[in-house]
């Protein structure tokens, strides 16, 4: 069954109170959005520096020391793309069994092995004696990243009161995108240590994990997820403390009917092999300079998100979308 989220438009008044434990949770929570962002941005800094390279890819530490050899081909090699793709390769696989477990035992769980997953991907990485610790490392960090995409938007969602549930939801890609500048930081500040800069860069992963980890035991599960799993008494329970309120008598029904409505859809997966799904789906996933560079637009990135944040439920989702579809567009004719 697919996830759900309850959207209060017109309906009964909702005593959604913004509470300490939600503001917890949020942040615990989105600790997945951090590592996500830091596995995605390290990569491509580590693979750049010489000392990574003459150990795991001497080949193309050669070529790199070649002036007159382009980029494009000083870093032709297979098993080097193979160390920054198998992520993604893991990750869109596992987000399809992460689904399954989602539901069927509820985001916390899944929060929790996706901590484990990074959290094994980084010590592996970090402590890497060849290319095969290398690449099992990187498919066990995209193994976590399909697992944590799949839960913490959804228990963001789930636990948010309906007036911040926008913001709450655009935290997790703030989040995301803190973890890629972050990541940048890292690999501009390690670069010159030599020769185990990476190590540190590739290590450092591991503390969201643990945080992430620390934080899905202290978390309770979603309301809805219980509602969903038919365990009521508990879900109405957990709503009662996650809005410090016993008035949850409306918003426990529209979850019970949210969940109802999910039971009906049938075979969601389906619907991406249609005709109208596929224009989307073909729409694809750089020495010190380009480390610069790469700081220099995370921090744009993080900058846009944290405005969106304060913006999105203030102006709706429909004005941000048009803005960032026109500035997007004046950017690729500039091109």
């Amino acid at each position: 069954m697919p996830g759900v989220m309850v959207v209060n438009n017109g309906g009964p008044e909702i005593d959604g109170k913004t509470t300490i434990y939600v503001v917890v949770s949020a942040i615990m929570a989105a600790f997945g959005g951090l590592m996500f962002g830091y596995d995605n941005g390290i990569a491509g800094g580590v693979t750049s520096m010489d000392d990574f390279l003459e150990k795991f890819f001497p080949d193309v530490y050669q070529k790199k020391q070649i002036v007159q050899e382009n980029n494009y081909c000083k870093y032709a090699n297979q098993k080097l793309q193979l160390f920054t793709s198998s992520l993604y390769l893991a990750a869109l696989f596992f987000s399809f069994v992460a689904s399954r477990i989602c539901t069927k035992h509820g985001r916390r769980l899944t929060m929790r092995l996706a901590s484990i997953f990074f959290l094994a991907g980084a010590l592996l990485d970090a402590f890497a004696l060849n290319i095969e610790m290398l690449i099992i490392g990187r498919i066990l960090l995209g193994v976590g990243v399909g697992f944590a995409n799949q839960a913490v938007p959804l228990f963001l969602s789930e636990i948010a009161p309906a007036k911040i549930r926008g913001s709450l939801n655009v935290l997790f890609q703030l989040c995301v995108t803190i973890g890629i500048l972050v990541a940048n930081l890292v690999n501009y500040a390690v670069a010159d240590i030599h020769p185990h800069g990476w190590r540190i860069a590739l290590g450092i992963a591991t503390v969201p994990a643990i945080m992430l980890c620390v934080g899905s035991l202290i978390i309770t599960e979603t309301p809805t997820s219980l509602v969903e799993r038919e365990k009521f008494e508990e879900g109405r329970a957990t709503l009662k403390r996650i809005r410090d309120s016993d008035n949850v008598d409306e918003e426990f029904d529209l979850i019970f009917h949210a969940c109802e409505l999910a039971r009906q859809v049938k075979n969601p997966y389906r619907k991406l092999l249609n005709r109208s799904s596929r224009p989307p789906l073909t729409m694809g996933f750089k020495n010190n300079g380009a480390l610069l560079s790469a700081v220099i637009t995370g921090l744009v990135n993080v900058f846009s998100t944290a405005l969106s944040v304060y913006l999105v439920d203030r102006t709706g989702r429909r004005i941000l979308l048009l803005q960032a579809a026109v500035q997007m567009f004046i950017s690729q004719v500039s091109h």
